[in-house]
């Protein structure tokens, strides 16, 4: 079995590759996306800036990886590509996944493993860590960054990890408190009350494992949010 396992690694090492890279910071994707042109077994088939158009453009290339941040702008107002990625991960001969983040919350990192997303790389770690990761992802291998690693180990086994994402009037609610509206404000625009205002908040930070206002701000600032 190892041997086989072994033999699938080089294989993949050895194709070309036909990658969608998916993040809706520019220059985070023009980054990636250059690093791999340069590789002379990768092709970077197309690009997208949010959930939709990394739809369409699975819908309009073949390919064997979707490299993608999970906290893009979606399709019906949540901030998350998480459910896309999760569903081709579940999905038989769907492309592979990679995991594209600056996520360093240990129970989001351990909810993504939990959720079949085995393949996670920090966006620190891109110039030495993607590639492996790809070779990893085609043959359904596990593989975590430096700092993915270093996090889930920090946190150690005791870790609770958090599933699912924030609903759209969820997200809502926690971009318009992280950029500084009091949540009675928030209520007056969004013609809800204090309670339910409240409520949403809470549950957005409890999906992401953030117990403090500190943790979110800081999540905030590494999934671009702020």
């Amino acid at each position: 079995m190892a041997e086989q396992a072994e033999q699938a690694t080089q294989a993949a090492q050895t194709e070309r590759v036909r990658v969608i890279v998916a993040d809706d910071h520019e220059c985070v994707r023009i980054g990636v996306a250059g690093l791999l042109r340069a590789s002379q077994r990768i092709d970077v088939v197309a690009e997208a800036s949010d959930t939709h158009s990394l739809a369409c453009q699975l819908d309009a290339h073949v390919c064997d990886v979707v490299i993608s941040d999970v906290c893009m702008p979606g399709m019906d107002g949540e901030f998350s590509s998480l459910s896309m990625l999760r569903r081709l991960v579940r999905t038989p001969r769907a492309p592979a996944v990679v995991v594209l983040t600056m996520i360093s919350s240990a129970p989001m990192l351990s909810g993504l493993l939990q959720q079949g997303l085995q393949v996670i790389v920090d966006k620190r770690d891109v110039p030495h860590a993607l590639l492996p990761a790809i070779d990893a992802a085609r043959v359904r291998e596990p593989f975590q960054s430096a700092c993915t690693r270093a996090a889930l180990d920090c946190a150690g086994a005791s870790c609770e990890p958090c599933v699912g994402a924030p609903s759209a009037r969820e997200w809502e609610v926690l971009r318009l408190y992280v950029h500084g509206m009091p949540i009675n404000a928030i209520a007056r625009q969004l013609g809800r009350s204090v309670k339910t205002v409240s409520t949403q908040k809470r549950n957005a930070m409890r999906k992401f494992g953030l117990a403090t206002e500190r943790e979110l701000i800081e999540f905030a600032t590494q999934i671009g949010l702020t």
